[in-house]
């Protein structure tokens, strides 16, 4: 399947009483544009508030990727003119993550593949996110002057302990059914049963949440592999949970270095390439996130995004990680000792009335 036209981004039809939304850009990765999401937020609220629409269904295209982000190349690239489109992009899309975290009918996603940003936001508020084991998992923002919006401020710092923070700061990669172990995925089931599982999910009589989640959890019950594999970052959760526990950037980077063990100096490598100012407005958003509801969080992080798109360093993280691809950004402020806490209270700080959020 290979999009021809605007409308063919997104495939939308009824099997019976159950919606199905196919993204339909797989050269693309299946990655996330305002096209895609002004197809989506209309027909899923239309199915909604019909009574004869039961459950929505989800899936990508192709064998790659679920949806691998949203479209932020052509984001950055408006908003250096001035094109409404910086804005009109992120605020269309948190609206749709709440469409689907206050959804009436059981949302399910299948994230075989890539699974990333904008892909996240279309899945981890739903019922179910079913992973494979060609899943691969990660909010990766902090590396391009960005911060795991979508609705990352809500569940990020609901994982266990402080897996979301350190997932947050480094974008760590999950794979397969490590993406379960963590709490992202509700369900793992082998890609070799997606579409058998797929079939007898449309074909439901009984569409309640018992029913689904059992229908889903027979095909899990059937898969072997990595069965017996723990969880990739179970030998350091102790030390993610002691080490990423400070209140600020500067008392972790401090934490790790005091600790200097193998494994924490990995982490600070990686974290010394991450943008300064996005570690400082990420962590403050996790920290604030975990108090507030989804409709808070996701004004709280357009108010980001719009400061994000007045900055400097989301424009040179993409231009460094996507454009120029020499992977050498040069942030401003180049250290965190040089971001100031006036500049991540602006971070917060309150949009003019008419540009804020309205949920």
């Amino acid at each position: 399947m290979l999009s021809t036209t605007a409308e063919d981004e997104v495939l939308m039809n009824k099997v019976g009483s159950k919606g199905v939304i196919t993204l339909n850009r797989p050269k693309a990765l299946n990655a996330l544009n305002l096209n895609m999401i002004r197809l989506m937020y209309p027909q899923i609220k239309e199915w909604e508030a019909d009574p004869h629409t039961s459950m929505i269904l989800i899936k990508g295209a192709g064998d790659k990727a679920f949806c691998a982000g949203g479209d932020i190349r052509g984001v950055t690239d408006a908003g250096k003119v001035g094109d409404p489109l910086s804005e009109n992009f992120f605020k269309e899309e948190y609206i749709l993550n709440n469409a689907i975290g206050t959804l009436r009918v059981p949302w399910i996603a299948l994230i075989h593949g890539i699974t990333m940003g904008g892909g996240v936001g279309l899945s981890v508020h739903g019922h179910f996110r079913v992973a494979t084991e060609k899943t691969l998992f990660a909010m990766p923002e902090t590396a391009i002057g960005l911060f795991p919006d979508v609705g990352g401020g809500y569940f990020l710092p609901r994982l266990q302990g402080n897996l979301g923070i350190f997932m947050a700061l480094t974008g760590f990669r999950l794979k397969g059914r490590q993406v379960l172990r963590a709490g992202v995925a509700t369900h793992f089931v082998e890609s070799k049963f997606v579409s058998a599982l797929e079939e007898e999910i449309l074909a439901l009589n009984e569409t309640s949440e018992e029913k689904i989640d059992a229908t889903i959890k027979k095909y899990q019950n059937e898969a072997t592999l990595d069965a017996e594999t723990p969880f990739v970052l179970e030998p350091h959760l102790e030390e993610i949970n002691r080490l990423f526990s400070a209140a600020n950037i500067e008392g972790i980077i401090s934490d790790l270095e005091r600790d200097g063990s193998e494994w924490a100096k990995k982490q600070l490598q990686t974290l010394r390439k991450m943008a300064p100012t996005s570690m400082k407005i990420t962590l403050r958003q996790l920290h604030e996130g975990k108090k507030k509801s989804l409709q808070d969080v996701l004004q709280m992080e357009y108010r980001l995004s719009q400061h994000c798109m007045q900055d400097k360093d989301f424009y040179e993280g993409v231009r460094a990680g996507l454009v120029d691809k020499d992977q050498s950004p040069a942030w401003s402020p180049s250290t965190v000792e040089g971001v100031s806490d006036e500049q991540v209270n602006w971070y917060f700080s309150k949009l003019a009335n008419d540009k804020e959020l309205q949920l």
